[in-house]
């Protein structure tokens, strides 16, 4: 029995350093970290190559996503321009603010949406449900 407590204490003790040294993943699934989604509306008024040299005078790809952040998923959403969720600790929403006012501002407009992944709750019901 006290072997198996052991065990159990070190194996845990190991997972927990594990994920400790994950770095910037681990920073961004902290439990103080959002989920954000980020509309980028393409300004219709523009080209694709006018949308990127402003992006580019701007310096956008260099600032976003910012280093703490780290991209769920980034799309192209055909009549609306690119859609970004991106998850970071809550401590750091000023500076994906800042890279966005800053990077995409003029090429750009944009809307936020704090996000929630509700795929395992979903998942959790269908267990759920009695079979027939």
């Amino acid at each position: 029995m006290r072997t198996c407590i052991k065990f159990f204490f070190m194996s845990s003790l190991l997972l927990g350093l594990a994920y400790d040294s994950l770095g910037q993943a681990t920073r961004a699934e902290s439990a103080d970290s959002v989920m954000i989604t980020i509309f980028l509306k393409h300004q219709q008024d523009k080209s694709l190559d006018s949308l990127s040299k402003i992006q580019d005078k701007n310096k956008f790809r260099e600032m976003f996503p910012p280093k703490s952040a780290r991209v769920i998923s980034w799309y192209v959403m055909m009549g609306i321009g690119q859609v970004v969720t991106v998850k970071i600790p809550g401590g750091e929403l000023r500076t994906l603010n800042l890279a966005i006012e800053r990077g995409a501002w003029g090429a750009f407009n944009t809307e936020f949406y704090p996000t929630y992944d509700l795929w395992p709750v979903i998942k959790a019901r269908e267990l759920q449900k009695p079979k027939p």
